[in-house]
């Protein structure tokens, strides 16, 4: 059964985090120039995951209250409440838990609850994908007598 360690590491570990006393302008900057949906927020003086801000924060907590992006802090409008996953958590759970809990992306966590990477909707689909087409390559090579 694949993990997520499985699909972080064909995906790679890159995580873009921020502070939450960084502005919401530049955390949006940060995430426009690696063209990624979210960035983990950091606690200012440790790497301790606070919460997590994503486009969707944007929108409900910046936009739609006209608030200043140059002078709101990260920490005023991320979401604090983060579904995590650790690396032996199944993709089948990773895509249960993100339709669920309505969920875009998923902090990987170690036993320290150290950040190791993030999991995205996106790559989980993209993990299906390729694991789906494997199966039909299986499958052509049986019939065609290719095993």
């Amino acid at each position: 059964m694949a993990t997520a360690r499985d699909l972080l590491a064909i995906k790679g570990n890159d995580v873009y985090a921020i502070e939450e006393d960084r502005t919401v302008l530049e955390a949006t900057q940060l995430m426009n120039s690696h063209q990624v949906g979210c960035a983990v927020v950091t606690e200012t003086d440790s790497r301790a995951v606070a919460g997590i801000f994503t486009e969707r924060d944007v929108l409900r907590r910046v936009v739609a209250e006209c608030r200043d992006p140059e002078t709101t802090t990260v920490g005023e409008v991320m979401t604090r409440r983060v579904v995590c996953c650790t690396p032996d958590t199944a993709i089948r759970e990773l895509r249960k838990l993100s339709m669920e809990r309505r969920v875009r992306h998923l902090p990987v966590l170690d036993e320290n609850d150290e950040l190791m990477g993030l999991i995205s909707m996106g790559d989980i689909n993209a993990w299906d994908l390729r694991d789906g087409q494997v199966t039909i390559r299986y499958m052509q090579d049986y019939i065609h007598g290719r095993m």
